[in-house]
């Protein structure tokens, strides 16, 4: 089983400028081997695999002296990756691979071998970079697999470790209708369960937009290339960064208390791109981070044998009665509670929808007869 951890480094001023050198170098190239693919393909019809993008490397280590500074296979794992873009675009249509860019808020290489990580110490060495201390708080078991160096955009460097601990997946554990609950993701509230519990949405961003307003106005003050606008850049970016961290921190709470206490967990599937487009609520919708929530009940429910059970966006969750079946075509976004003609039962909007995404579920794992 492949689990990442992900640590705090604190590097000296000397290795934050080969950090720096590192993810300067691999951005080169990656933008170069994505030139190279695109020039082979539109003169000659062929496309460059990252073999033939590394047999090109040594050359272009002469032309650039600068790069045999930087680790050979960090440079090498960039061809992967850029490799790996290209399957994702051909197979499963997630969009052509772009440019990498210096102001990307992420900046990160990758380390696949030739690292150790010292517990007592507290130190991880890198090649090339050297032994940098960092906050290891946690322990692993298990081979080490490929390292990524990250920094944000306010200075701080994490690295994270892929680790084999040769343990397999468990296998996933019996559910019934008992030990299911639905969850109906919203705005208001930020999911709502089958039981009737409802949690609330803590609306990081929207509770600091005042403040963000405020320092982006600071920035559009100051003068371009100044000192004074990168500190003005850098108290925007903490902030981000902290709305950031306040919206994992909640979703990784939340997913962990689902997961704990059933063993199964049914959800919607949400085009939230599609979504987005209503510019009504696209900050809000974004605010509420659904993609990212659904992706760590996911990966949990794996880890610890639980289920995860998804349903159509086009089922009529929110319309149709949990009770007998009726279906309120008619019902806007802005009715909260409505009551069944049929069978005369008030509803909550949001109770109603996790209850009938429970249902459409467990019906779909014939654990139910309608």
């Amino acid at each position: 089983m492949l689990k990442a951890y992900k640590f705090r480094l604190y590097p000296a001023a000397e290795q934050k400028t080969r950090i720096e050198k590192h993810i300067g170098s691999c951005r080169f190239i990656y933008n170069w081997a994505l030139e190279q693919k695109i020039k082979s393909y539109e003169q000659e019809g062929k496309s460059l695999s990252c073999y033939d993008l590394n047999n090109l490397l040594p050359e272009l280590k002469q032309e650039y002296e600068w790069l045999k500074e930087v680790n050979s296979q960090s440079l090498q794992g960039m061809t992967k990756n850029l490799d790996s873009a290209f399957t994702k675009f051909f197979r499963e249509k997630k969009g052509f691979p772009n440019f990498k860019s210096r102001k990307n808020p992420i900046q990160s290489f990758s380390v696949p071998q030739h690292y150790t990580v010292d517990f007592e110490k507290n130190v991880v060495k890198l090649p090339k970079i050297g032994e940098v201390k960092a906050v290891l708080h946690r322990r692993f078991e298990g081979k080490l697999k490929t390292a990524t160096v990250s920094r944000t955009s306010t200075g701080i460097c994490y690295i994270s470790i892929l680790v084999d601990d040769g343990e397999e997946l468990p296998e996933k554990q019996e559910f019934s209708a008992d030990t299911t609950v639905g969850v109906d993701v919203g705005i208001k509230d930020f999911a709502v369960l089958s039981t009737g519990e409802k949690i609330d949405n803590p609306t990081y961003l929207k509770n600091s937009m005042k403040r963000l307003k405020v320092l982006q106005k600071r920035i559009s003050r100051k003068v371009k290339g100044s000192s004074n606008r990168e500190k003005a850049r850098l108290k925007l970016s903490r902030l981000h960064e902290k709305i950031s961290n306040q919206r994992k921190d909640f979703q990784h709470q939340i997913s962990s208390k689902l997961i704990r206490e059933n063993q199964a967990i049914a959800a919607e599937t949400l085009n939230v791109n599609g979504m987005l487009k209503n510019h009504c609520l696209a900050q809000a919708i974004s605010d509420s981070g659904w993609s990212s929530f659904v992706t760590k009940l996911e990966y949990k429910a794996g880890w610890y044998g639980k289920n995860l059970l998804r349903i159509g966006g086009f089922e009529p969750s929110t319309k149709r009665c949990n009770v007998c079946g009726y279906l309120n075509s008619n019902m806007t976004l802005d009715v909260r509670e409505w009551e069944c003609p049929e069978c005369k039962t008030k509803h909550d909007r949001d109770i109603n929808a996790a209850i009938n995404i429970k249902k459409f579920a467990l019906q779909a794992q014939s654990l139910i007869v309608t």
